[in-house]
């Protein structure tokens, strides 16, 4: 992963004092996960640049080199290639000073606005060039954004992010600091407590005012509902609701469906449709903190669970809901939980009985939507998949969800029954199911029930 800063303002070899970096040095600095190098690949009085350069070491993040306590294991994956919570570890390590915006040389200069170019790449951008923007926009900064093409010309959701604009060198380092990590939606490390604090420092003076400050903010605390409330009221008091002491914080979406109580009909509902299917074993694909499999262990008939996410953090949150390895847990070898992606054959879960996908597809881009449905469908081939997802036509119905927007920032499309039907379609011709579908929640004669399911039997 690289990031490059770059200046003309004259002498332009004076980033040297800012960065406290000696342009004519190659300066290199050991990490836990790897090794950080700098080097200046330009540097003369009308132009200077300086690169960052990290190599991950990824034998040492099998191992856990690094890494904390927590669920990993040896799954082939991007965390040593693209820029991650990994480049904002090697930032502050390698450029604390200037992020923190002390030059005793040029200290004028550290407090002055200069010219400034940021080039980072590969950059994870889960949300897109819109998020992107949204993200970089408000803080003054003019953004490009390049994709990176994927294997043999497939859509990649990389990105070469330039950003250009006047600013102190302090404040362009502290966004980056934050704003990476809440692109690719996820760290490397254990998140506790100290990140709020963190991200107090980091977000001073720009992230009480951000338009997306809500998002970052869950974001970059990888969704740990309790520390995103403290963080949101310590940067914005007057707004922060009344909350019960240890009650989690609502995203936008819990919001909009608790009035309905979406979420407990929901799993009811999805734990009814896979008993009738007879299933003795069941995967949960997508199946983040373990709320479905916390519903099927409480049943007799669910022999065997099986739990699979692509985040980390999800998958320690859902053992710790689940208690396992601990008095009171389920008995041990009845529920495994798995690290891996949807989008990739992983037999390890493969010979269930049935596959549940509860909220899940519209988290992906839908030119993704094929290869999971050729590794759900094609290649594991459960006797049934049940699979739910808004019903966009419903949306009109929420009296604080303005026109167009979707229910949860993360979400990619939002489909209406319509959509999710041909969808259905597509599998049945292709894989040889065939699909029953049902509402979930208090049925509007028009517009139809909030959530849209499908029972995919073969």
């Amino acid at each position: 992963m690289y990031l490059s800063l770059a200046t003309t303002h004259q002498p332009a070899t004076d980033l040297g004092f800012l960065l406290h970096k000696h342009p004519g040095r190659l300066h290199e600095m050991e990490l836990a996960f790897g090794k950080a190098h700098l080097v200046y690949a330009e540097a003369n009085a009308a132009r200077c640049e300086a690169a960052l350069i990290l190599d991950i070491d990824p034998v040492g993040l099998v191992r856990g080199k690094g890494m904390g306590e927590g669920l990993l294991d040896q799954y082939v994956n991007d965390r040593p290639y693209a820029a991650s919570s990994f480049l904002s570890v090697a930032i502050n390590k390698t450029l604390r000073t200037a992020m923190n915006g002390v030059c005793t040389a040029r200290p004028e200069l550290a407090a002055a606005e200069i010219p400034l170019v940021a080039v980072v790449t590969p950059l994870p951008a889960r949300g897109g060039e819109a998020l992107v923007r949204a993200l970089f926009e408000p803080l003054g900064w003019t953004v490009a954004v390049a994709a990176v093409p994927g294997p043999e010309g497939e859509a990649s959701r990389y990105v070469t992010l330039r950003l250009a604009g006047t600013a102190r060198l302090s404040a362009l380092l502290s966004h980056l600091y934050v704003l990476i990590p809440v692109l690719d939606d996820d760290k490397h490390y254990w998140v506790g407590e100290d990140e709020v604090d963190k991200l107090m420092e980091r977000g001073k003076g720009w992230l009480p005012g951000h338009p997306a400050r809500d998002l970052i903010v869950r974001r970059y605390l990888i969704h740990r509902r309790g520390l995103a409330d403290t963080a949101l009221a310590r940067l914005a008091p007057e707004a922060a609701e009344p909350i019960a002491p240890g009650e989690p914080r609502q995203t936008r979406e819990d919001q909009l469906e608790a009035p309905i109580k979406l979420n407990d009909a929901r799993m009811i509902a999805v734990a009814a449709a896979l008993e009738a299917t007879g299933a003795k074993s069941v995967a949960d694909l997508g199946c983040g903190e373990g709320k479905l499999i916390r519903q099927l262990v409480r049943t007799r008939w669910a022999e065997r669970l099986i739990g699979l996410d692509a985040g980390l953090r999800d998958l320690e949150w859902a053992a710790r809901r689940l208690k396992l390895n601990e008095p009171g847990g389920p008995p041990e070898g009845r529920v495994t939980l798995l690290h891996g992606s949807l989008t990739y054959r992983d037999e390890r879960w493969f010979g269930v009985d049935a596959a549940a996908l509860v909220e899940v597809i519209e988290h992906l881009d839908e030119d993704r939507l094929p290869a999971l449905a050729q590794v759900v469908f094609g290649q594991a081939r459960p006797g049934a998949v049940v699979v739910t997802t808004p019903n966009a036509e419903y949306n009109a119905l929420f009296p604080n969800l303005a026109a167009g927007a979707f229910r949860h920032p993360d979400h990619r499309f939002e489909w209406t029954r319509g959509q999710f039907r041909a969808w259905a379609a597509g599998i049945e011709a292709a894989y040889g199911y065939r699909a029953t579908f049902s509402d979930i929640g208090e049925v509007h004669p028009e517009l139809g029930a909030a959530t849209q399911m499908a029972v995919l039997t073969r």
